[in-house]
């Protein structure tokens, strides 16, 4: 079952993203040290509120009550960031724990998503992830997504990378 998450549940989540992204931060090497912003080590509740605070919508994948994946969803701004983009949406964190994953959960959590994002009446989606991330590029290719670029960040030891989805 997805569903909204309630504030009161964000500590959870941010353990469930924690614990997610970290296995993607030691593939690759990632430290706190080397990368301190990586999602695996910023995310908290109070990051997890902010974020609630500037609308984006919130869910939690469960299984037997246990919360077992996570996913947000926000509108897409313009530049000056106040502008929003009509029917860009952004997918972030999508997160499923270690020991849940390749049993469909993360492809459950995109297909919500993009459920959710067509009701509101939107019609491309985007997300960023690692790009050295070859695993998780590929689902998102097989899924549908298009890689549209990539970005070098000065404070980041990897790549950023850059996909998108149009529906008609």
């Amino acid at each position: 079952m997805i569903r909204q998450l309630e504030p009161s549940e964000f500590p959870l989540a941010a353990e469930v993203i924690r614990a997610s992204f970290l296995t993607v931060a030691n593939d690759l090497g990632l430290t706190e040290e080397n990368c301190p912003k990586y999602v695996g080590f910023v995310t908290t509740a109070e990051r997890l509120q902010t974020q609630f605070e500037w609308g984006w919508l919130i869910y939690g994948l469960f299984e037997n009550e246990q919360l077992i994946g996570y996913v947000s969803i926000s509108k897409v701004s313009a530049d000056n960031d106040t502008d929003v983009i009509d029917g860009t949406y952004e997918i972030h964190n999508l997160a499923v724990l270690p020991e849940r994953r390749h049993k469909g959960c993360g492809k459950q959590l995109l297909d919500f998503c993009v459920a959710k994002i067509k009701e509101s009446g939107g019609y491309k989606i985007n997300i960023s992830i690692v790009e050295e991330n070859t695993v998780l590029k590929n689902w998102y290719a097989e899924y549908g997504f298009n890689h549209i670029g990539t970005k070098k960040y000065d404070h980041l030891p990897f790549t950023s990378g850059y996909m998108e989805i149009e529906y008609a």
